[in-house]
């Protein structure tokens, strides 16, 4: 039935008091399809878009059911008009609200769409029954007031229509600001606040944070249209520059919504304003997320701020940080389990929630054969509504369904001081009172007009001359919470007092920041591509500090000071050796002085046993000389551990060089003296005359002088000295500096001169026949030497600060060690555990 029919039959109807000549007064139409009621003394007619489209037209004009909606089930609108019925059965137990008075309802789904939307308004107050009579179509309305809708459009063409009959509507959710127009829409009220306050609140948010270069995008609607105009208005005496302005058409191809995402990518403009319902910017932030834009802030307002359909965790990469208006959020008591009480067989009058429990529970209530054919399991009807988390039993953002119950209540108050209206007292000519239960709708309309009633949670209900609430908002930001999920979080709320709507008290500047600001101890790097809001915070470098807050840059330390761990301010370095206050310099000098006890005790296996072959054989005088030297080179270690100063520095490097030349040439001339002693015992062979004991000697005094006459020169000319290593790090390591790296490695490279020409003899001895070869151990003994010195050179240069001495210290010891054990160890075991092998006889024997 056309809008025309019903405008017709509405006038027809309505036209009461008018003598007929035609029979009795029937309704043409059909009843809306999905409706919902319960009777009462004076019914409350109820608009909500329980599905999201509308059916296609019937160009055939062969149904004739008003509103037959495609299955797009909206859970949140759902709860919408539960709440509604919440809110009339808990105005019912209130004995003291209306006593002895009942309210009822009926609730139509409008579809989100204007014809069915008109469709459904035009059935509530027409009548229900097809078939029910009333006689010359007199008396008032079957629904006297209507709840909705949540459009504005909707509402727009409701109250245009109904406003004729004085009908009054109150909108829980239509903010146009053209609604305010009392001379246009003088029945229309609302408990949601007009745009015009919306945009003056996000005017003052924009200059509050900063953003003076923005993007705008809009709904092709009413509520989008007049919104970006509000906006740009309350813009234009500001510092906030519109960079594009873009609308979103209701039936978008993806062709044009890619030119809209485009625009938004490639404009310099990083904040993106949006006056746009929640299927607008669904269909719009759908393009965003496929070209992955997440460069951008997005500021909502309360059309899609706490959207569950939008917020959802696969386009937190790109709404990340969202700021936005929300509209004031209230705790319902009880509302929670009101909701999950539903159930299909204790509901059944319900037309809505057979197909809202197959959609929470994805099973079907059919019979068997139908959900063997969907591929759907069975409902039982008994699954409990209280275990599952869903859009519909989520009670934590209640902001439009607080404002449908406050629209319940408005009308409740007006009821409540029409019942208590005495007569001869009343408002209307003569004093009359209104006749309740048979309330006109005009009369309902003048109460609501001087509507001042508090509701159960707080909030006074009051409508100003154009039928506005009392605007507040809430500040939301969107926020990740622990479980990756966001968070809509209040960072602040605009208020209007004393009935202005353009007068804000002060308010919290919201947290929507591209970054954080920068702590002490980091500064702020740019990111690149970015505005200067965008930025990383990176610690500041070895050795800087910053102690300011969202510091751009850090300060150098001075010499002799390093950043605390925080790098927040500069503290003394700490002085470092190696000491034996430590448990490495502990380490090391026993090591020490237990080599040191270890060659000792030799000597004295050695002198104690003297006149046996073994010790004869290997010469004597060369080992206890080779004793002694390996005896010095242990204790210069100690040189190395403790507070460097002039004269230790010189001594350890001076007594290092000295004692391992005198024992390797100890070694070295051993070496010879095996080589050439077999030689000696090859007929016509006298080299062994010039290896006497003479000869040993001054060969090793030549050796020893040549390394101290180094070491002079080196003391002489840039000798060793104490230094403080002030480099990158927290500590000042005081060290012995060379002097003169030249003369180190003269001393360094004559030591290893001499043992690679001793290392190589004792090779080519190795294999002589001698029943106790000293070569062979010989040969040992340097290759550990030379082992451990080519070692020593990149551990010495990589290490760090005292552990540069650790490290020198170990190379001294490890190579002293292996001389002493390599040379001395196979001896004393013959002298010691085996004496029936220390014979003349035996050591004799090839």
């Amino acid at each position: 039935m056309g809008t025309a029919c019903w405008l017709w039959l509405l006038c027809f109807c309505l036209a009461g008091g008018q003598t007929l000549e035609e029979p009795p007064c029937r309704l043409l139409g059909a009843r809306v399809s999905g409706a919902l009621e319960q009777p009462g003394d004076v019914v409350i007619g109820g608009l909500f878009p329980i599905h999201l489209r509308a059916p296609e037209p019937d160009t055939q004009f062969t149904e004739r059911a008003a509103c037959r909606c495609v299955p797009s089930f909206y859970m949140r609108s759902y709860r919408w008009l539960q709440t509604m019925i919440f809110a009339v059965e808990e105005i019912n137990r209130n004995a003291v609200l209306l006593p002895n008075f009942t309210l009822g309802y009926v609730v139509a789904d409008s579809c989100l769409a204007e014809g069915p939307t008109l469709g459904a308004a035009l059935s509530l107050v027409t009548g229900w029954d097809q078939g029910a009579p009333q006689p010359g179509c007199e008396g008032p309305p079957r629904v006297p007031v209507i709840v909705g809708d949540a459009r504005s459009s909707g509402s727009i063409a409701i109250a245009r229509t109904l406003g004729v009959f004085n009908i009054p509507l109150v909108s829980y959710f239509a903010s146009c600001a053209c609604l305010s127009d009392h001379r246009k829409f003088p029945t229309f009220f609302r408990t949601v606040p007009n745009d015009v306050f919306q945009a003056q609140a996000m005017a003052h948010m924009l200059r509050l944070l900063g953003w003076t270069w923005v993007g705008v995008v809009a709904g092709d609607d009413d509520y989008g249209r007049t919104g970006i105009q509000l906006l740009l208005q309350e813009l234009r005496s500001s510092e906030v520059c519109v960079a594009f302005s873009q609308l979103i058409p209701k039936a978008a191809s993806e062709a044009r919504l890619a030119h809209i995402v485009r625009l938004i990518k490639e404009s310099t403009a990083r904040v993106v304003v949006t006056f746009a319902i929640d299927p607008d910017m669904h269909a719009l932030l759908r393009e965003v997320v496929r070209q992955n834009i997440t460069d951008k802030q997005w500021v909502a307002t309360e059309a899609w701020v706490t959207s569950t359909l939008l917020s959802a965790p696969q386009n937190l990469a790109v709404l990340g940080g969202t700021v936005g208006l929300a509209l004031r959020r209230a705790e319902i008591p009880g509302l929670k389990a009101f909701l999950t009480r539903l159930r299909p067989d204790a509901s059944a009058s319900d037309p809505f929630v057979r197909e809202f429990w197959e959609m929470v529970f994805e099973c079907s209530l059919d019979d068997t054969l139908r959900t063997s054919i969907s591929h759907k399991p069975r409902c039982s009807g008994t699954e409990r509504l209280e275990q599952v988390e869903n859009l519909y039993s989520d009670v934590s953002q209640l902001r439009v369904s607080y404002n449908v119950y406050k629209a319940v209540y408005a009308i409740a108050g007006a009821v409540h001081n029409m019942l208590a209206c005495r007569p001869g007292e009343g408002p209307f000519e003569g004093g009359r009172c209104p006749d309740v239960p048979q309330v006109q709708p005009w009369q309902l309309l003048h109460y609501l007009s001087a509507a001042n009633f508090t509701t159960p949670v707080g909030e006074t209900i009051h409508f100003d001359e154009n039928g506005d609430p009392m605007p507040s908002y809430d500040i939301i930001n969107w926020q990740r919470g622990p479980d990756g999920l966001v968070k809509f979080v209040k960072v602040g709320q605009f208020d209007a007092v004393d009935g202005s709507r353009t007068r804000l008290i002060p308010w919290q500047v919201p947290v929507s920041l591209c970054s954080k600001p920068c702590p002490r101890g980091t500064w702020r790097a740019l990111q690149k591509g970015k505005p200067v809001c965008c930025f990383d915070c990176l610690p500041c470098a070895d050795g800087e500090v910053s102690n300011t807050t969202g510091s751009t840059e850090c300060t150098k330390c001075p010499e002799w000071f390093w950043p605390n761990a925080l790098r927040t301010e500069c503290v003394r370095k700490k002085v470092e050796f190696l000491s034996l206050g430590e448990m490495l310099g502990v380490i090391l000098a026993l090591l020490s002085l237990s080599g040191a006890v270890l060659t000792v005790a030799v000597v004295a296996v050695f002198f104690h046993h003297r006149h046996t072959p073994l010790v004869r054989a290997n010469n004597s005088e060369l080992s206890f000389l080779l004793l002694l030297a390996l005896a010095l080179c242990f204790l210069c270690a100690l040189a190395f551990v403790g507070r460097p100063s002039p004269w230790s520095c010189r001594l350890r490097h001076t007594l290092f060089g000295i004692s391992f030349v005198l024992c390797i040439s100890c070694v070295l001339c051993k070496t010879l003296v095996v080589l050439v002693a077999f030689r000696a015992t090859l007929p016509g062979s006298n080299a062994m005359r010039f290896f006497g004991l003479r000869q040993q000697r001054l060969g090793l005094s030549l050796c020893t002088l040549l390394q101290v006459l180094i070491c002079a020169l080196w003391l002489a000319t840039a000798p060793p000295f104490p230094t403080e290593n002030t480099g990158p790090g927290a500590t000042v390591v005081l060290e012995c500096a060379m002097g003169s790296v030249a003369w180190f490695g003269c001393v360094l490279g004559y030591i290893g001169l001499l043992a690679a020409a001793c290392f190589l003899l004792a090779f080519l001895a190795r294999k002589l026949p001698d029943n106790f070869n000293e070569a062979k151990f010989i040969t040992f003994s340097m290759l550990i030497f030379c082992a451990v010195w080519v070692a020593f050179v990149p551990a010495y240069v990589s290490s760090p600060g005292k552990y540069t001495v650790a490290v020198e210290i170990f190379a001294i010891l490890a190579s002293s060690y292996g001389l002493l054990l390599c040379i001395f160890a196979p001896k004393c075991y013959i002298i010691l555990l085996k004496p029936e092998r220390n014979t003349k006889k035996n050591m004799m024997a090839k």
